[in-house]
């Protein structure tokens, strides 16, 4: 048996290449004989690379490079008919389909009957289990009914009820259709090749490098390999160093567990492995070699971390510990940048989480290099998956505004336009239709928008000549949206075939475009090319085909399905990138996932992403049974995925000669807990009175980011424009937005910006406040004060509000209550001499810099025959508080009041103010409320005299120039609401202020 690794610390497949060469040649004249078989499709690419840069760029004829699950060709080539007999393996796609259908049909087993989208990953929690019984070599049917401890039987028994699918319906339907599970197949092709290659041993040399997994037939393959007589196999990261004592009892979390399980299957020990000595241009230092190696002792060995007294030299070796994920990335890619500056130098990060990996691509840009990130990515985050997705949410909505602005911003929509057109007409129908309420479903509810809302929008041939994005009529722009929607428009209630296959035609319709210049592009080929077209177009052309045995669905339920079907799918295969300056790929560097970075050596590595839960992941037991279910049955415990990724972690560690330990202390806004990993190398070398170095990118990157040096707070805005560009005319209502938020006004009344409706902004207290003061102005004209005629003036009103059917409902009885309370009090009271309702007035203040208009609508001014005025102002939210009514903040009731006794409510007589009253209408349990503010008699003259003085004086100081129209300057009277927090960044120098104030 001819077994061996490579040195620790010696590049792996650089190693496997050379030692190739060394035995069998390579050249012109020489090679091509023989075969080599790798974990993967990508380690096989890797190593090819390995076999050029031996060669040195000579041309040669490489031996065959197999990923070991393409290997039924070489069966092919070795086997007669009868050996080749297999069973074909079942469509991924259609596992899935026929596993999830008969989860819909499980009775009994859901409280709730599930929908498609929450069976389809049941469906794959049922394939994976099915897969991992495969691989171990379990039987299901006779296993299962065994897996719980007799205290639990009970409880087990209703779930074994529902995994009859797997032991009995699924195998069913699988000999039905004269088809096999995919694993289960690709293990007999293993073990179909491991018998052949035994009993006719092939005369070419084979050889098996870099496993480390033993299940599903591979140790069996294995052991085949190293019987033939020129075979031979390669395992990576053996640690020879380790005592038998300690290795015959690693815990499966153990580093080691792997390679010792593939030894074991291959009926081998160490002391059958040869050491291969490789060359290679800078080697790992020996002493993070024993670093790794005591680090990751099991429990029993770690007695050996006290007996050693000497300090461990940590050459090649820093430390990276960031405040959060964006400044991990930032760091990260600093260093990558910083490693390629000498030539000929490879650098990569390893990591398995895709958002740092996607962090430092990005980070990378701003140095101009675009790296190569071979990992993967999610298919459900590429461009055409996320159009998809955002085309099935607006079609499921209706159309509604938040889901159609999604999908018309998409850079694939152009709607048979240039996409920057599109986006002009979309923007265009934004301001003149989706803000505000949200108009009626689909299209007619569009246009019917459009034709009864008067907003302030662009007519087409406004914009200037030389603007390239030039928005269309929005009627045309509808029509075009239909047409290409017509497709989804069509479908209800369909099959899934049905409503993939109208879905794929709308996006394409949608994704049509003319360029500038005529030139016509069908969707289709912008919607499936490239890498994550391709794969994108395999899985919808998939689930078209195999999913009409799914009952009918609503269209509703597509966006969740689409969702549970793109899960778990990776897109790979490089892509041509472009960065800022049109730069290609750079070959020097990487970043790759865990698996690529098994095999690989570069000059500089970053291992980011050390924190439980990611590196090494969580280790779940999935949903079906618990740890000691699974032992018991002899399935893979979870905990085997932590040892393979300490494996990965090690190997990592010792395939550069300068190696980068990465992780954040916050996640997601969270606390991170790091790697198990570095807790034990952190308390290994704290017990020795060391610690890793921290690497200097963290000062470049504070360097970067602030050259300066430590920001200074951000100071508030301060704006003072000239006298004669400020407000001569402001609204009672502003007084109060005056005072506690001087820099609203600026931004209101001197640069005439208003914040945009929300998008489906929700019928709120505004919408009702509307309805009740209609309504009341409407009851109280016409005279008839009773109940009934209050609670028709609301319904009328609230008709021309053209609410949806849904909110008037809401709001019907909360109406009907306000009139109730209403006309009681009505009843009450006396009736006035003179009533005027919604009475609009008008107040001139001379000043030194003009004069100044106050305005104001009174909701009510009742006179009576002494000539004394009451004021009643409606309220259908919070009341103002009364201390500031008092202290001036809120005087917009007090300043009605002076106005009235100016005579500004002409026809209105002039009258001194006895009450000021509140009335909150709110048709909740209390139904309404009555608040009198500001006293009686002198004291209630004495504040509305004292008002008038305070608002001449506030215009008097506006109307010198040095004074500023601040934000937010009193911290103790914050305004409730205001839309200009962010224009004049409250969030950054309030932060700033509070800090000081500390």
């Amino acid at each position: 048996m001819k077994l061996a690794t490579v040195a620790p610390g010696r590049p792996f497949l650089d190693g496997i290449a050379q030692r190739w060469v060394e035995t069998w040649g390579l050249g012109r004249d020489a090679g091509g004989a023989g075969l080599i078989l790798v974990p993967g499709r990508r380690a096989a690419r890797a190593l090819m690379e390995a076999f050029l840069r031996c060669l040195d760029g000579e041309a040669a004829l490489l031996p065959r490079i197999v990923p070991i699950g393409d290997i039924e060709d070489e069966v092919a080539a070795f086997a007669d008919h009868a050996a080749l007999d297999l069973v074909p393996a079942v469509d991924p796609v259609l596992r899935l389909s026929v596993l999830a259908m008969l989860v819909l049909k499980a009775d009994g087993a859901f409280s709730t009957a599930p929908t498609v989208d929450q069976a389809w990953p049941l469906a794959r929690a049922l394939a994976e289990l099915m897969d991992d019984a495969e691989r171990a070599g379990v039987d299901l049917a006779v296993a299962l009914p065994d897996a719980a401890d007799e205290r639990f039987a009970e409880h087990w028994s209703q779930t074994l009820t529902f995994l009859k699918i797997v032991t009995e319906a699924w195998p069913l339907w699988l000999a039905g259709q004269g088809l096999s599970n995919p694993v289960a197949r690709a293990v007999k092709v293993l073990k179909i090749q491991a018998r052949l290659w035994q009993e006719r041993p092939p005369e070419e040399p084979v050889w098996a490098v870099g496993f480390t997994d033993d299940l599903g037939g591979v140790g069996e393959l294995l052991k085949a390999v190293a019987s033939v007589p020129s075979g031979q196999v390669v395992l990576p990261g053996v640690d020879l160093s380790l005592s038998e004592a300690l290795w015959d009892v690693l815990p499966d979390s153990h580093p080691q567990a792997a390679p010792r399980r593939l030894l074991h299957a291959m009926g081998a020990t160490r002391g059958d492995l040869v050491v291969w000595e490789t060359q290679a241009r800078r080697a790992v230092p020996a002493s993070r070699i024993e670093l790794a190696s005591l680090a990751m002792l099991p429990a029993e060995g770690l007695a050996a971390w006290g007996q050693r007294h000497e300090p461990i030299a940590l050459d090649g070796l820093w430390r990276i510990e960031a405040t959060d994920q964006q400044q991990e990335a930032a760091a990260i890619a600093m260093i990558l940048r910083d490693g390629i500056r000498e030539s000929g130098r490879d650098v990569a990060l390893v990591t398995p989480d895709r958002g740092l990996a996607r962090r430092v691509a990005t980070e990378l840009l701003r140095f101009g290099v675009v790296a190569d990130d071979s990992a993967g990515e999610a298919l459900s985050l590429t461009p055409p998956a996320v159009f998809l997705r955002l085309l099935a949410e607006a079609a499921s909505t209706g159309l509604s505004p938040v889901a159609l602005l999604a999908l018309l911003k998409h850079p694939l929509t152009a709607l048979g336009m240039t996409p920057g057109n599109c986006r002009a007409s979309a923007r265009r129908l934004e301001r003149a239709v989706l803000r505000g309420p949200a108009p009626q479903p689909g299209i007619e509810g569009l246009r019917a928008a459009l034709g009864t809302r008067h907003r302030s929008v662009d007519r087409p041939g406004s914009e200037t000549a030389d603007r390239p994005d030039q928005p269309e009529e929005l009627e045309t722009f509808l029509t075009r949206l239909s047409e290409a929607l017509a497709p989804l428009a069509e479908c209800g209630r369909a099959t899934l075939p049905e409503l993939l296959t109208a879905l794929v035609r709308a996006a394409e319709n949608l994704a049509c475009v003319t360029e500038s210049d005529g030139t016509e592009h069908d969707g289709a080929d912008r919607l499936w090319s490239g890498a994550e077209g391709h794969a994108l177009s395999r899985l919808v052309g998939g689930l078209i085909a195999h999913t009409g045995l799914l009952p009918d669905q609503d269209i509703t339920q597509l966006p969740g399905f689409l969702l549970s079907a793109f899960a778990g799918e990776m897109v790979f295969g490089q892509r041509v990138l472009q960065g800022r300056d049109g730069e290609a790929v750079h070959r020097r560097v990487s970043i790759l996932g865990v698996l690529e970075a098994r095999l690989v050596s570069v000059d500089l590595l970053v291992l980011g992403g050390l924190n439980e839960g990611i590196w090494p992941p969580a280790s779940d037991p999935g949903p079906w049974m618990s740890r000691p279910m699974r032992r018991r049955i002899g399935l893979p415990s979870p905990e085997r995925q932590i040892g393979v990724a300490a494996h990965d972690f090690v190997t990592a560690m010792l395939c550069a000669p300068d190696v980068v330990l990465s992780n954040p202390a916050r996640r997601e806004g969270a606390p991170a807990v790091p790697a198990r990993w570095l807790v034990r190398l952190q308390a290994l070398l704290g017990g020795q009175g060391q610690k890793i170095a921290p690497h200097p990118a963290m000062f470049w990157q504070g360097q970067l980011d602030q050259p300066g040096g430590p920001p200074s707070p951000v100071q508030p805005p301060a704006p003072r424009p000239p006298v004669r560009l400020r407000p001569r005319r402001m609204a009672v209502t502003e007084i109060e937005t005056w005072l506690r938020d001087p820099y609203a006004i600026y931004a209101r009344h001197v640069l005439g910006l208003s914040a945009l409706p929300a998008l489906e902004e929700s019928a709120d207290r505004s919408d009702i406040g509307m309805i009740v003061h209609d309504g009341l102005d409407r009851w109280l004209r016409r005279g008839v004060l009773d109940s009934a005629h209050l609670q028709s003036d609301f319904e009328g009103a609230m008709s021309e509000r053209k609410l949806r059917v849904a909110l008037e409902a809401w709001w019907r009885p909360r109406l009907q209550r306000i009139a109730e309370w209403v006309s009681e009090q009505e009843s009450r009271r006396a009736r006035p001499v003179h009533l005027a309702t919604e009475a609009r007035g008008k107040l001139v203040v001379t000043a030194e810099a003009g004069a100044f208009s106050l305005i104001a609508r009174a909701d009510r001014i009742e006179i009576d025959a002494e000539g004394m005025a009451t004021i009643i102002d409606y309220k259908t939210g919070t009341l103002p508080a009364l201390k500031d009514v008092l202290s001036g903040w809120s005087a917009q009731l007090v300043l009605e009041a002076a106005m009235l006794g100016q005579g500004a409510f002409a026809p209105v007589p002039a009258a001194r103010a006895v009450a000021l009253l509140y009335w909150r209408l709110t048709g909740d349990r209390d139904r309404g409320e009555e608040r009198a503010v500001g006293g009686e008699g002198e004291a209630l003259a004495e504040l509305v005299d004292e008002a008038l003085v305070k608002l001449r004086r506030r215009i008097d100081i506006f109307d010198r120039p040095e004074t500023p129209y601040l934000s937010h300057p009193h911290p103790d009277h914050e305004p409730r609401f205001t839309d200009y927090a962010l224009l004049a960044r409250v969030p950054e120098w309030s932060v700033a202020r509070g800090e000081a104030d500390e």
